[in-house]
């Protein structure tokens, strides 16, 4: 037996059904098994793959028209930071609303309406006349991508059991896509419709909006299967009741006391470096770049460059991850490449800033490798919820300080050494905890249960 037929078969079971959710394991893309259409399959495959698309435009398409969005509402430089470090609070915050909202509701309903609110706040942001307002509807959009990053591993295990490796680097491979469009499109399509800055973030609505109709296909789909079901047996709907029990010999996820998983606080951790160095590359490295002789312009194509790395290898990483009985190998591989990729901006940074930028493009492919461990570290689809909520909830929070800590120590000492030295040691550290929360090993193996 293979290591996805062993995946498959240990993570098949009916908790905490929604609307639209399968009732008994999920099927693969072109045949289920569990009686899941192909027409279904396909639909949630899409839709995973434009909702994935649309977690990153909010944040990565604000960057670049961030100097005219301060003019424009008089937001002070003290605000502007603020917006920096946005994006991380409001994952850690709203993501644990995720899964109460999923086991209530179903998953697949959740992030419908996820999507819906992303699309709102996209759409009510550059109407905002106010920096209060611009900051409120900036956190309705981050909300929505808040859930929809928990729930989306757990959309894979539900649906895609026998899949989890595919379909997560499909649909990373598709957030990284988005990522790097909405950092390299939003301008210049600003310039070729002289359009301000209003249109250049409003205009990532419509791919929110467009991500809404494969979502709701499915729930209506779910709902006629139920009126025929209905009508076929002489009973009235189900009313698609949520949470009808676990299977036995199973771990309601209600019982799941994950905090005291040494597995699950192994994945927070990891999640939580890999996310550090993620949002500092992003915020930091064009300006470390330049700080070393390389030209504004060619610094932001290396920046590209580094984001551009994710499109391929976000496919490729999630695929073997769940080929391996153990990921730590590749966490060491990855945190190498970023131990690499700093020591070179430190030693020789303009003179390697190609390499650099390649080095650390690999190594913030950790992301999609980590929600490929999250899907694999628990049995159940419930608990898949219960541990995607806490582990990005938590990592999300401790990604928080970093790019700010990285601005302090450059101001404290003058130069980039102490920073560089400082994310170096912390990839020594994201590879020791990776490596543990790599191990073939469930949360439902290290957690009491209550009786």
């Amino acid at each position: 037996m293979g290591k996805d037929d062993r995946l498959a078969e240990r993570t098949t079971d009916t908790t905490a059904t929604g609307p639209g959710e399968p009732t008994g394991g999920a099927s693969r893309v072109g045949g289920g098994r569990t009686g899941v259409g192909r027409t279904t399959a396909l639909l949630v495959a899409a839709g995973l793959v434009l909702t994935a698309l649309n977690l990153r435009p909010a944040v990565a398409g604000l960057g670049p028209l961030l100097a005219e969005v301060r003019t424009g509402l008089g937001m002070s430089g003290t605000v502007a930071g603020l917006l920096t470090s946005a994006p991380a609070l409001c994952f850690a915050l709203f993501g644990g609303l995720a899964p109460r909202l999923a086991r209530r509701f179903g998953p697949t309903t959740v992030v419908a309406g996820a999507v819906l609110v992303l699309a709102l706040g996209l759409l009510l942001r550059p109407l905002a006349g106010s920096t209060a307002v611009f900051l409120g509807t900036s956190a309705l959009a981050l909300g929505g991508i808040a859930v929809g990053n928990v729930l989306m591993p757990v959309l894979v295990k539900r649906w895609f059991p026998d899949r989890v490796g595919t379909m997560t680097g499909l649909y990373s491979m598709a957030l990284a896509l988005g990522t790097a469009a909405a950092a390299a499109l939003t301008v210049p399509v600003v310039r070729a419709l002289d359009a301000d800055w209003r249109f250049g973030l409003g205009m990532w609505a419509g791919l929110a909006l467009l991500a809404l109709l494969p979502w709701t296909a499915v729930l209506l789909r779910h709902r006629a299967t139920e009126r025929a079901r209905a009508s076929a047996t002489g009973t009235a709907p189900s009313g698609e009741r949520v949470g009808s029990g676990p299977p036995i010999g199973q771990t309601p996820a209600a019982e799941l006391r994950i905090t005291r998983s040494r597995t699950a606080w192994a994945l927070g951790l990891f999640f939580g470096l890999q996310a550090t160095g993620a949002y500092v590359v992003l915020g930091w490295l064009p300006q470390i770049l330049r700080d070393a002789g390389v030209p504004a312009t060619t610094a932001g194509v290396l920046l590209a460059v580094t984001m551009g790395m994710g499109v391929p290898l976000s496919f490729v990483l999630p695929r073997l991850a769940a080929r391996l009985g153990h990921q730590g190998p590749l966490v060491a591989a990855l945190g190498v490449s970023g131990l690499a990729g700093y020591l070179g901006l430190l030693l020789a940074p303009a003179a390697g800033a190609w390499a650099w930028a390649l080095l650390l493009g690999v190594a913030n492919c950790a992301f999609p490798l980590v929600l490929t461990m999250i899907g694999m570290r628990a049995r159940t689809h419930a608990g898949v919820i219960k541990l995607s909520g806490f582990v990005q909830g938590t990592g999300y929070l401790l990604s928080v300080p970093g790019p700010l800590l990285v601005g302090v120590l450059h101001d404290a000492f003058g130069g980039w050494r102490a920073p560089l030295l400082m994310m170096a040691a912390l990839v020594v550290v994201q590879m020791g905890v990776g490596v543990v929360a790599g191990r073939d090993r469930c949360v439902e193996d290290d957690v009491p249960v209550r009786h």
